[in-house]
């Protein structure tokens, strides 16, 4: 594999058209978003396939044509199982940092797919987005987050979190459109008839973020520059959307913060459209 650094460089304060999405897909089967405006796209993982990407590319109106790049937030693999196909046959550049790029150059599956390296931390441009990477607690070797925008827009994207830290906090206040996991309801998981050790990975540090730490992380970022959040990574088993949005819900609401619209992502469909 060979790896080379983006361009470091500032976006300019032209006018630009502003940024709209849409989830392609959210769930342990795959993940996927597409963030885009007139001019350009690009996508945040690549966990389905490249049919069907495009499949679901094209009921917003888009093509892989238009993708400028990639942008991978960790390695496990609803998220990056149409990369190889996406990179070497529809020729879409991919965007990881060292951690997540060393584990896929140990994918044999993943065999010749080049990485643009960048730096958790620092800002870089794709396509004429700004895009901030930072960092994430999950059980991956170098996870991130991503904040994507241009002068007219701002948007957050974090699908795989164990907490939700002071860092992601500071990254995602003044979004005006952030996805955020919503994987399980804490009553729920505990009562699965799961592991007693899968259950303690879920709720730990380094696991996936619950309805309820949802709720409060999405309250602590709202405010009157939040028009919209995408609840995501839904768990099939341990999850229903009423009680995600519920729980959401209520807590904007309790925070004065009604105005901001609570949306759903789903594995099989795409979400509505932003923008």
């Amino acid at each position: 594999m060979e790896l080379a650094s983006p361009q470091q460089t500032a976006v300019t304060a032209e006018p630009a058209a502003a940024l709209r999405l849409c989830v392609l897909a959210s769930g342990s089967t795959g993940n996927c978003t597409v963030v885009f405006n007139d001019a350009t796209a690009i996508m945040i993982d690549a966990g389905l396939s490249a049919r069907e990407t495009a499949r679901r590319l094209d009921a917003v109106g888009l093509s892989l044509d238009r993708i400028s790049g990639i942008l991978i937030s960790h390695e496990h693999g609803d998220h990056i199982a149409g990369l190889r196909v996406l990179h070497q046959k529809h020729g879409i550049p991919c965007y990881a940092n060292h951690g997540t790029a060393e584990a896929i150059a140990r994918n044999q599956a993943l065999s010749g797919v080049d990485i643009h390296l960048f730096s958790t931390g620092f800002a870089f441009e794709v396509g004429g987005f700004s895009i901030e990477p930072f960092s994430v607690p999950h059980d991956a070797y170098e996870p991130v987050g991503f904040v994507i925008s241009t002068p007219a827009s701002r948007i957050g994207v974090v699908t795989d979190m164990g907490v939700a830290t002071g860092v992601i906090r500071s990254r995602l206040a003044e979004c005006r459109v952030i996805v955020v996991e919503a994987n399980h309801d804490e009553g729920m998981l505990m009562d699965a008839e799961r592991p007693w050790a899968l259950k303690q990975r879920i709720r730990g540090r380094q696991g996936h973020l619950s309805n309820q730490a949802a709720a409060q992380l999405i309250g602590d970022v709202a405010g009157p520059h939040l028009k919209r959040v995408y609840l995501a990574h839904l768990s099939e088993d341990c999850n229903r959307a009423h009680l995600a949005e519920r729980e959401v819900r209520t807590h904007l609401d309790k925070r004065g913060w009604s105005h901001v619209e609570v949306a759903m992502t789903y594995p099989d469909r795409i979400s509505d459209v932003w923008g």
